[in-house]
């Protein structure tokens, strides 16, 4: 069975998810959803895996590091110095993070995969066989922005996912709104 990357990320209305390596904005709302959704497994004794690049990771606050209650890939092809965390490893490539997650003894600890950027992990991991889902929070507003989401790919469908809040989401006079698209060529 396929490994299923399941993408995460919010953008603005020019599709904009970063400025100076930050979130060009502070929505706590759109922040519990993400870690609501990357935390959450139907197995308390299984953790959910969130992939993401080095400059991700050199972007969370030392305080939050690694994301708690998960397991951190980091996909770097410089030589990190992660000893000091616990449930983090590092990766040269999106193939060696796969090869990792199909390890018969490292597939029973993880429930989910959660690929939550930036923008060149998420082109890579939308033309590869293993995309199975993009969970997208559309900002409705524009923010000054100098990373941006890449080009949706051919063959997305809407779904719903009952754990997705459906109505529109206001937070400090911004809306948004969380959608889910499943790719149809994804082969299970």
């Amino acid at each position: 069975m396929l490994p299923k990357l399941n993408l995460i990320a919010a953008a603005c209305e020019n599709m904009g998810i970063g400025h100076n390596n930050n979130l060009p904005w502070r929505l706590k709302t759109e922040m519990d959803y993400f870690t609501r959704m990357t935390s959450k497994t139907k197995h308390q004794d299984k953790k959910n895996v969130v992939i993401m690049g080095r400059k991700t990771w050199d972007s969370i606050p030392k305080k939050f590091k690694p994301l708690n209650n998960r397991i951190n890939f980091i996909l770097s092809r410089s030589d990190l110095v992660l000893s000091e965390y616990k449930d983090v490893y590092s990766f040269k490539s999106l193939a060696d993070a796969i090869n990792k997650l199909n390890e018969h003894n490292f597939k029973n600890l993880y429930e989910n995969i959660w690929v939550i950027g930036g923008s060149h992990i998420y082109d890579e991991c939308m033309k590869s066989e293993y995309f199975y889902r993009l969970y997208l929070t559309r900002i409705h507003k524009a923010f000054e922005c100098d990373t941006f989401f890449p080009a949706l790919p051919e063959g997305l469908k809407e779904v719903s996912d009952e754990d997705v809040p459906k109505e529109v989401q206001n937070e400090k006079g911004i809306d948004f709104t969380y959608h889910v698209y499943e790719n149809v060529n994804f082969k299970d």
